[in-house]
């Protein structure tokens, strides 16, 4: 630079700043996201009853589940099914669970072969008190499942108070599951 020349200097347009603004808000977003630990979806069935359905049993099973044998008590149904690798990871929890006999459960086996659910059972626990067969997959669409395994508390009067969508954890099971169910079966007197 020669003696007196003034630096010449850079101007940036705001227009130039902003896909970097954009960019930083998008990826703050992103991982705000991948971090978020709520895997807590909600479900337009909470506080609606049970949907309309019945289904037979499962092979080698004489009984099958309808909507008219979740009223009346408080209980718990999963919607699982024996091709599910999660719905394995979380089956000895719900077999503990149904040996404290605290809360019935339920089970809707999902599209699964003939004779496949019952051989998963065998192998893993049967924590089921009775269990249909949803073999073409409706009645699980009807409680507006998406994915593998997602368990339910329905009320003493055949109404959904909660989902959880996912393996059941031990955390899930005693910090929410069961205080609302025993909650629940206070209110209902059951």
């Amino acid at each position: 630079m020669t003696a007196g020349a003034q630096p010449t200097k850079c101007r940036v347009s705001p227009l130039a700043v902003l896909p970097v603004v954009i960019f930083a808000g998008l990826a703050t977003m992103f991982f705000w996201g991948l971090f978020n630990n709520d895997d807590r979806l909600p479900s337009t069935l909470i506080g609606k009853p049970v949907p309309d359905f019945d289904l037979p049993p499962i092979e080698g099973r004489s009984d099958g589940l309808a909507t008219t044998d979740l009223a009346g008590e408080v209980s718990i149904v999963n919607v699982w099914a024996s091709w599910c690798v999660p719905c394995r990871v979380e089956m000895p929890l719900l077999v503990e669970l149904a040996a404290t006999g605290s809360v019935p459960i339920y089970g809707i086996n999902h599209r699964d072969p003939p004779g496949a659910a019952l051989a998963f059972l065998d192998e893993l626990g049967d924590p089921y008190t009775q269990i249909g067969a949803d073999r073409n997959g409706r009645a699980s669409i009807e409680w507006g499942v998406y994915g593998l395994p997602e368990t339910f508390v329905i009320d003493g009067e055949g109404r959904i108070a909660y989902k959880h969508v996912g393996p059941l954890d031990r955390r899930t099971l005693d910090d929410e599951i069961l205080p609302l169910a025993r909650r629940l079966q206070t209110e209902d007197g059951t």
